[in-house]
């Protein structure tokens, strides 16, 4: 178990699975907080909740943030479907204690954020409000994958400088990720193991998407090229309870615009502690809140979900 975190700073702990992998993760604090699991996307770590987590601390939120399996400090698996991911986040609730604090809220980056509903699909026990950011409900089928783009890469190399001279024009994607191993420097994750987890969540998850009956918040980036946003709007409008809001970022919404998605997501769960609020006018990307809620900015564009479903478009380029 994690020590109490010095403020500002959190603890990097690990837990051992059943079939002997370690998993990392980074326990933000405080001990006494409300829980909140934070799941990165692909080629990410739980570190990249870390300006999120000092964003939340004031409210008395403890963030912790997962190395899902294969990235960051935790382990490789032999296989990346749904189900293991979904037994991993089982296991951290079972060694954390937060068993006893179910439900909770789960904030997760695309990847994470299919994770995270499809755990509120599963357990609706466990999962009080979802946050998803620019996670799809239907990614196109293609072979190959998106991520097959990594399998040129080196795994490690003994410099990070020359680890960075093999990643090319991908170094603003891995950079952030590199570290020390045994000899060397290595990724953030293992190429075949991104191409492999890439392949399994390719596919139609609207199911899942819409299995879950909690608050959700959709927080899109208007520039993404994995999640279009006429099916951003459509995900909304078609699952209740579900709020919009869209930034101008690309598809890493939370580190492109950091102070703006933290805002979003503070006003969302604090929104979970009110009466429900009034229905958003939702029809289209100028429409005003009702009387009584929040402004819509220059950065944002807040809906509810009881609009007339949109069409879905299926482009994806990005991880």
């Amino acid at each position: 178990m994690p020590t109490e975190p010095a403020p500002g700073q959190a603890v990097r702990a690990y837990l051992t699975t059943p079939d002997g992998r370690r998993l990392s993760y980074l326990d933000f604090g405080p001990a006494g907080g409300r829980p909140l699991l934070g799941l990165h996307g692909h080629l990410g770590e739980g570190a990249e909740f870390a300006e999120l987590a000092r964003a939340l601390s004031p409210d008395g939120w403890r963030v912790v943030a997962l190395d899902q399996r294969g990235h960051g400090d935790s382990d490789r698996a032999k296989q990346y479907d749904r189900d293991g991911y979904l037994d991993d986040l089982s296991l951290l609730f079972t060694r954390l204690g937060l068993d006893h604090q179910l439900p909770l809220p789960v904030v997760g980056h695309s990847l994470g954020a299919i994770n995270g509903y499809y755990l509120a699909a599963a357990r609706p026990d466990a999962v009080s409000a979802l946050i998803n950011i620019d996670g799809p409900a239907n990614l196109p089928v293609v072979d190959p994958a998106p991520l097959s783009v990594l399998l040129g890469l080196p795994y490690s190399a003994p410099t990070r400088e020359e680890l960075l001279v093999a990643c090319g024009s991908l170094t603003p994607l891995l950079e952030n990720g590199l570290r020390p191993h045994r000899d060397g420097w290595r990724l953030g994750s293992h190429p075949t193991d991104m191409v492999d987890s890439d392949t399994r969540v390719l596919g139609d998850h609207w199911h899942q998407w819409l299995g879950s009956h909690c608050p959700a918040l959709l927080l899109h980036g208007t520039a993404s090229t994995v999640l279009p946003t006429a099916q951003a709007r459509a995900m909304a409008s078609r699952r209740h309870g579900t709020t919009l809001v869209e930034l101008n970022a690309d598809h890493w919404v939370h580190l492109r615009r950091p102070k703006e998605s933290a805002v979003a997501i503070r006003r969302f769960l604090d929104s979970m502690r009110c009466p429900p609020p009034r229905r958003f006018v939702a029809a289209n990307i100028h429409a005003q809140p009702e009387r009584g809620m929040p402004p819509t900015s220059s950065a944002s564009h807040w809906s509810r979900a009881d609009a007339v479903p949109m069409p879905c478009s299926a482009a994806r380029t990005g991880p």
